[in-house]
């Protein structure tokens, strides 16, 4: 269980969901054990937040566990999103902890947001990878190229922190509907007035933090963004988001990556109830 999450699921605001997805990792498998792991760093926590005044433990958190994964993604991620949609339904936030980043669209799709704002060291914009069109390396692209066959209808996507990615994929970022925020840009990009009013669904892909902080992920990539600057936007966005979800935590570090995504997983609790 996630240390806090103690409401029962009737009476849950946020609901944690683990999806132990790792069947398209190009690198460095292992984020099937990455919604266990950011639990298990999360323990060391205090469950009160100096800066909202809030406990963890009164913002009515449940953890419905992990939803197995196999290896059909497809599969999955339309279960997922039945699981997901069942949390929205019952007018909850749902808080998913991956695996791969391909479930990130299970979440997309049970939320329906109007913008799609993404931490990620990648574009994430490509129409396949390997052949492979339900991969890591494809989910932002789903999700903006193919709202119909995920039930969503998303205006944009706001990637920020990325600093890699095929010529076609930088191509596909220059149309209108992506806005791509280098990672020295991050902290002046003025993420409420480009919002305005629109409601986000908040992904976060580990790698966007340098390796540096956050070695434990599948592909991780240089001259990234620092902690503080994961939690600014974490915390910037929050109050706009119906859905969160942090992803590519793997078990290749000593729980550098799993203790961050776990923390920003509780800064968005937070941030959200002090709305």
């Amino acid at each position: 269980m996630f240390p806090g999450a103690t409401a029962s699921r009737a009476d849950a605001a946020y609901v944690v969901v683990g999806a132990p997805l790792d069947i398209s990792t190009s690198f460095r498998p292992g984020t099937r054990f990455g919604p266990e792991r950011i639990r298990r760093f999360a323990r060391p926590f205090d469950d009160y937040d100096r800066r909202t005044d809030l406990r963890f433990s009164d913002c009515s958190v449940h953890d419905h566990g992990d939803v197995r994964a196999w290896d059909d993604a497809p599969e999955y991620l339309a279960w997922l999103s039945g699981e997901l949609g069942d949390v929205v339904r019952d007018d909850a936030v749902p808080l998913l902890l991956g695996g791969e980043h391909t479930v990130t669209a299970a979440g997309v799709e049970a939320v329906d947001p109007d913008v799609f704002v993404c931490l990620d060291a990648h574009l994430d914009l490509r129409e396949s990878y390997d052949g492979n069109a339900y991969s890591h390396a494809t989910v932002t692209r789903r999700v903006v190229d193919h709202a119909s066959s995920l039930d969503a209808d998303v205006g944009e996507a706001i990637i920020l922190g990325a600093r890699t990615g095929s010529p076609e994929e930088w191509e596909r970022a220059e149309r209108e509907d992506v806005t791509v925020v280098a990672p020295e840009n991050v902290g002046d990009f003025d993420l409420e007035a480009h919002l305005d009013g629109r409601r986000a669904y908040l992904s976060v892909d580990i790698d966007a933090a340098d390796p540096g902080f956050a070695p434990g992920t599948g592909t991780p990539e240089p001259f990234g963004l620092a902690p503080r600057e994961l939690r600014d936007v974490v915390r910037a966005v929050a109050p706009h988001a119906d859905g969160f979800d942090v992803v590519e935590v793997n078990d290749r570090d000593d729980g550098q990556a799993a203790s961050l995504a776990a923390k920003l997983c509780r800064e968005f609790v937070f941030a959200h109830a002090d709305r």
